[in-house]
């Protein structure tokens, strides 16, 4: 095949933005006319203003992806927070006790584990290397068709794309909304990501690099509805109680947003000329701060799987094509929706046996030598 094959991206969100420079720089990119096309304005980052309440953990192999694409280095010269430690523990027990999950850099020879970086940082140094690409930005443009040889729906949860093409996903509502925020502690973060698991719902404390955490707290939904009616002075005291004081005592240093929790995952990621990836094709529990690097997982190995189609002389159309790309994607996806969502149930579930095998398991899996290195290669995103 020889001819110019049309790509037309869906969404100018990280993945979108993501999949678009992979398929620019990719060997064959000559033969790609790519279009992406968004319903919204071009995205602005203004580094003189505060930090923007939409940030996502981004794990090293995110970073090694992002910096490939030549975004990186802007992301890491504006402003982006390293988290060097992590702590994971359940209600019953403190955080610094045997029973809770610590993990280290050092341990695994690494500067950090990733980084805390806003959602628009990411998407402006995207935007600033597809400047300079041969690939055509449209936005305040709703789509009105799909003209292309591949249509890539990159345009979120609530995917239209999706919906346009009769794909259905299916659902797990989780009867949760998360409330987000930034806060002052009391004590530095020492650049530490923390996660309490309560019966209430998980609450994660991120670094930022201004000193602040970002909180992503979540809980019932009329605990939420609370949560966003309560002073600046009630929201500090509910989330310092929440944390259990383990940055001290917490004040509201920030706006707040609150959005319902529903995981989503599409019956399939491909039909002929389409592909889905992202929170189009998957929505996961943000407890663990997959979604934005199984996103960029997904745009890199879509890209990879069309550049080689080009090499091999086949049509990246062609469904035969695009499901080596499903296939390596959607297990994997479907792996860690159902681990989230499973782990989000069993530490809201009230029960004393079932809390003390929670902490038995935590504190097993800490000694588990391979096991444990393993699994957080995998979530860093450095090996399998």
């Amino acid at each position: 095949m020889s001819k110019t094959c049309s790509v037309l991206v869906v969404g100018a969100g990280v993945t979108g933005l993501a999949a678009a420079a992979l398929l620019a720089k990719c060997g064959h990119a000559g033969r790609l006319q790519i279009t992406v096309i968004d319903a919204a304005p071009r995205p602005v980052f203004d580094p003189a203003a505060d930090v923007a309440l939409r940030v996502s953990a981004i794990a090293l192999g995110s970073v090694g992806l992002l910096d490939a694409i030549g975004a990186w280095r802007q992301v890491l010269e504006t402003r982006a927070g390293p988290y060097e430690s992590m702590r994971v523990w359940d209600e019953s027990i403190e955080p610094d006790s045997h029973g809770a999950l610590q993990f280290d850099a050092a341990e695994f020879a690494v500067p950090q584990l990733g980084f805390i970086v806003e959602n628009v940082l990411i998407q402006h140094a995207l935007l600033a290397v597809l400047d300079k690409l041969d690939v055509e930005l449209r936005f305040n443009t709703p789509v009105d068709r799909f003209d292309a040889d591949l249509v890539i729906g990159a345009d979120g949860a609530r995917s239209f794309v999706r919906e346009h093409y009769g794909i259905e996903a299916r659902e797990f509502p989780y009867g949760q909304t998360a409330v987000v925020t930034h806060l002052r502690p009391e004590q530095p973060h020492r650049r530490a990501a923390l996660q309490r698991f309560t019966q209430q719902g998980p609450l994660g404390l991120l670094p930022l690099a201004d000193g602040r955490v970002s909180a992503v707290w979540s809980v019932a939904d009329k605990l939420a509805a609370r949560a966003q009616e309560a002073s600046d002075t009630e929201l500090g005291e509910m989330l310092t109680e929440a944390s259990d004081f383990a940055l001290g005592r917490l004040e509201v240093a920030g706006p707040r947003g609150a959005f319902p929790l529903c995981a989503r995952h599409a019956a399939h990621y491909v039909m002929p000329g389409l592909a889905l990836i992202g929170d189009a094709a998957h929505a996961v529990h943000p407890l663990a701060g997959q979604g934005a690097n199984l996103g960029l997982q997904d745009a890199a190995q879509l890209a990879e799987v069309v550049d080689a189609a080009l090499g091999a002389g086949e049509f990246p159309g062609d469904r035969r094509v695009l499901r080596r790309y499903e296939r390596a994607r959607k297990g994997e996806n479907a792996t860690m929706l159902h681990f989230m969502t499973g782990l989000n149930r069993l530490f809201a579930t009230d029960s004393a046996l079932v809390r003390e095998l929670r902490v038995h398991g935590m504190r097993l899996f800490n000694h588990s030598g391979p096991i444990r290195s393993h699994a957080v290669r995998v979530a860093l995103g450095v090996g399998r």
